[in-house]
This record gives C-alpha cells, structure tokens and sequence, in this order.
C-alpha cells in the first residue's frame, strides 16, 4: 500500500505531516505534497484546498504522479441528519454530487458516461477506518454528498434531504475524488467529522469547531487506520 491522505484545509490534516518519518516535500501544481512512512506505511499527505475541482486534479495527482494504490480523505462536514450530531465521525459507503444535473438528458445526479450517480467507497478499506474512527468518537456510516458551495442555511439541507432522504452529511470535496478514484480503480475511502448542523449558525460553528477539534480527530483516527491489525 502507498496511501495518499487528501484534507481541504490545513486543520484538518494537522499533525499528520509532523508524524511522517524521513519526509521530503514536493511542490506540483501549486500544492505541497509530503511523503515518508506513517506508522511504517508508505504514505503521501496533501492538502487539495476546497471544492470539487481541486479535489479531483489532487487525486489525479497523487495516483498518475505519486503512484498511490489507495486513497483516503479526511476532514469535516455538515450534518445531513437530525441523529448525526456536531463531533459524530461519519464514514461514507456511497458519494453522490448533489450539485449535479445534467436532465433531462440524464437523470438527475448521475454522472454522464458512468451509469452512476453514487460511487461505493472500497468496502475494506471503508471498514478498516470505520473501525479505527470507532476508537475516537460515535461513528455512522452511508450517504455523503458533495457540492460547490457551503451549505449554510437550513433551507439549503431540508431540501438536499428531501432529494436525498438517506443524506448523512454534506461537504464539497469527497465525491470528486470518488468519481477519480473509479476512473482510474483506485480504492479509496472518506471520512468526515460532523462540524456543524448545516444551518443558519454554520458559518461560525464550523470556524470553531475546526480550529479545536477536527484536527485531533484527524490525527487519532489515522493513526488508528494506520496501525490497524
């Protein structure tokens, strides 16, 4: 395994660069790419930045560039759900764009040329980070979905979820990266610490919760992932 962790922001990978032993950096594509061993796995830790463009071109980056076999993303999101609660860890089985409709020539959702409008995460590594978040805090699995823009308002989720009833969460990166890694049969998975309820109080929600609590998470559920037995 030559693992490529992906984070939005620099809190949500803080730590984890610093625990990298014999790193060395590189700079492609405006991005700063870091790789050594973490807790004895190959492993290559980048930030994307936000939304679904930079997300996917990092992918692609870290698996056509870096030679990573798998990926996974870590950071944080929008509750989706009334039962996952700010500081709940969800871990996705499905990806969806929710900002995508390309009807009627498609169905809404699906992503032309594929035949999918969710992309499965890799079942086992999907389990073996279930199991490692599982060590930090309460843990859901399911729906997450993407989208270019930060939702902020409680009439933006109450209609995702009506459109996508088994919503968990709502973020702006991870499905991009789904739609890369099925492209190019890369196994992957996503990780997102719920920061806030995806409502009017977002905003301010989300800008403390990162600065004291995504980034720990982060680091111990990685640390789990890597060392898992």
């Amino acid at each position: 395994m030559r693992l490529g962790i992906i984070s939005a922001l620099a809190e949500e990978q803080h730590g984890l660069i610093e625990a990298l032993e014999s790193p060395y950096k590189l700079v492609h594509g405006m991005r700063e790419y870091t790789a050594g061993k973490l807790w004895e796995i190959d492993a290559v830790c980048v930030l994307s930045r936000i939304g679904k463009v930079a997300a996917a071109m990092t992918a692609a980056i870290l698996v056509e560039k870096f030679g990573v076999t798998h990926i996974v993303f870590t950071g944080v999101a929008g509750s989706g759900d009334k039962n996952v609660k700010v500081g709940d860890i969800v871990v996705a089985e499905e990806l969806v764009q929710h900002d995508f409709d390309a009807s009627p020539l498609f169905p809404q959702f699906e992503i032309p040329l594929t035949g999918l409008s969710r992309f499965a995460t890799d079942r086992a590594l999907t389990e073996r980070l279930a199991g490692a978040a599982a060590k930090t805090t309460r843990v859901h699995r399911g729906l997450i979905a993407s989208g270019d823009q930060f939702i902020g308002k409680l009439t933006q989720i109450q209609a995702l979820k009506t459109a996508l009833p088994d919503l968990l969460a709502v973020e702006m990166e991870g499905a991009a990266v789904a739609q890369v890694c099925f492209e190019l049969g890369i196994p992957f998975a996503v990780i997102r610490t719920i920061s806030d309820n995806a409502n009017d109080e977002a905003a301010v929600d989300f800008m403390h919760f990162i600065k004291t609590v995504a980034s720990r998470y982060a680091y111990e559920v990685i640390e789990n992932f890597c060392k898992w037995r």
